[in-house]
C-alpha cells in the first residue's frame, strides 16, 4: 500500500500535468499587486485570511491521513485492461480524473469508460479532466466502445462522459447509440452510465433514458451552499430534477456527493433529504474530496472514516437502497457490486 501523492512522477502525474501545464485562472500563491476585490473569504479553508505564512500553507495540498491509501496500478489484470484501453484509443475517467482507486479496479477488471472526448466545457473547481473547446464529435467512438466491452468480458460497465454543453443535445445522441451497441455487443453485461445535467434540455435527457441503461447516474456533488464555488455552471435544483426525470423513467437512479470540501455535517444530511424528496434515487456514493492540484479548490479537512459510517446508516434511513460511503469510495467504486445487488429491480431473472 502506498500514498500516491509521494511517489516519484509517474504516468498519473504526467497526465496531470500535461491538462495543466499552466495555472488555471492564474496562480493562487503569486500576487500581481493590490486588487481592487478580495476574494480571500471565498478561499473555503483560507481561515487564517491574509497572506500570511499560515494562510498560504493552508493553500497547498495537504498531506493525506494514513486511511486514505490507495493501491498502486500493477497486475496482469490491470496491464490487459490498459492494453484494450490503449489499442481503441479509448478515454477513461480513472485516468483523466486521476483516480485514487484505479489500480484496485483495473487490477479486478472494472474501469469507467469516458465517451464523447478528454476536454471538458465546464471548469467545476474539483475536477481534474480538461476543460476547454472540445474537438469535433467523433462519430465511430460508440462502435469502438462497445467493441472494447466486448473484449473485456465484464459482467457490468460504467461509461461517463465529459459535458458537452456545446452541444444543442449536450451528446444525448451519441450516449443513446453508445447504449444501444453496448447492449448488443454484450448482452449478458449490465450498463451503468454517469451523465450530466444536459443543460435541464428534457429532451436530450429523454433520449438519453428511452436507450434503458440498467443504472443511470448523475451527481450531485456537493450541498446546496457549496454549488456557486464547486460547480459555477451547474445548478442545484436542475441537478435534482434531472434525478426526478430518470425515476420517473423507470429507471434505477444513482446519484453522488463528495465531502471535506466546505460542507457542514448536517447539510450532508439536509441533501440526503434534498435528493430522496426529489427523485427517491436507489444508489448513494459519498466520497472525501481530493485536491488533484494547487489550482483547483482546497481540501477543507478530512473526514474520518467514522463518520462515513455514519453518513452510510443516515442514508439507508432515508430510504436509499444501496450507499457505498468512504474516503475512497468515488461514483463508480464497487459499481459492479451494487448492480448485483440491484439486478432483481433492472432485470427479470
Amino acid at each position: 500500500m502506498s500514498d500516491r501523492q509521494d511517489l516519484a512522477p509517474n504516468e498519473a502525474v504526467a497526465r496531470t500535468l500535461a491538462r495543466h501545464p499552466r495555472p488555471l485562472g492564474g496562480d493562487t500563491l503569486r500576487s500581481t499587486g493590490d486588487a481592487a476585490l478580495s476574494l480571500t473569504d471565498r478561499i473555503l479553508n483560507n481561515r487564517s485570511g491574509g497572506t500570511t505564512d499560515s494562510a498560504i500553507q493552508q493553500l497547498e495540498i495537504r498531506r493525506k491521513p494514513d486511511w486514505l491509501r490507495a493501491k498502486m496500478p500493477g497486475g496482469e489484470g490491470y496491464i490487459r485492461l490498459k492494453k484494450i484501453i490503449d489499442e481503441n484509443k479509448l478515454h477513461t475517467v480513472c485516468q483523466e480524473a486521476s483516480c485514487p482507486n484505479m489500480g484496485e479496479c483495473w487490477s479486478r477488471g472494472s474501469a469507467t469508460i469516458m465517451i464523447l472526448g478528454d476536454t471538458c466545457t465546464r471548469s467545476c473547481g474539483f475536477c481534474n479532466v480538461k476543460t476547454g473547446r472540445p474537438a469535433q464529435i467523433d462519430q465511430d467512438e460508440p462502435r469502438r466502445v462497445a467493441e472494447s466491452l466486448r473484449l473485456m468480458e465484464l459482467r457490468h460497465v460504467v461509461i461517463t462522459s465529459v459535458n458537452r454543453d456545446e452541444l444543442p443535445d449536450g451528446g444525448a445522441a451519441i450516449w443513446a447509440e453508445t447504449i444501444h451497441r453496448v447492449h448488443e455487443a454484450c448482452p449478458k453485461m449490465s450498463v451503468e452510465v454517469l451523465v450530466g445535467d444536459f443543460c435541464g434540455n428534457q429532451d436530450a435527457i429523454r433520449v438519453v433514458c428511452d436507450a434503458k441503461p440498467e443504472i443511470i447516474s448523475h451527481n450531485m456533488e456537493t450541498v446546496r451552499r457549496m454549488h456557486p464555488a464547486v460547480r459555477p455552471q451547474a445548478k442545484y435544483e436542475r441537478s435534482l430534477e434531472v434525478l426526478a426525470a430518470f425515476k420517473s423513467s423507470g429507471l434505477v437512479t444513482k446519484t453522488g456527493i463528495m465531502v471535506g470540501i466546505g460542507e457542514r455535517d448536517e447539510e450532508v444530511l439536509e441533501i440526503l433529504d434534498d435528493i430522496q424528496a426529489a427523485s427517491k434515487a436507489d444508489v448513494l456514493t459519498i466520497g472525501q474530496y481530493l485536491q488533484p492540484t494547487r489550482n483547483h479548490l482546497p481540501i477543507d479537512r478530512w473526514v474520518h472514516p467514522e463518520t462515513f459510517v455514519m453518513f452510510k446508516a443516515e442514508a439507508l434511513s432515508r430510504g436509499f437502497r444501496v450507499c457505498e460511503s468512504g474516503p475512497l469510495v468515488r461514483s463508480s467504486y464497487h459499481a459492479d457490486e451494487q448492480a448485483i445487488q440491484l439486478r432483481g429491480t433492472y432485470r427479470s431473472e
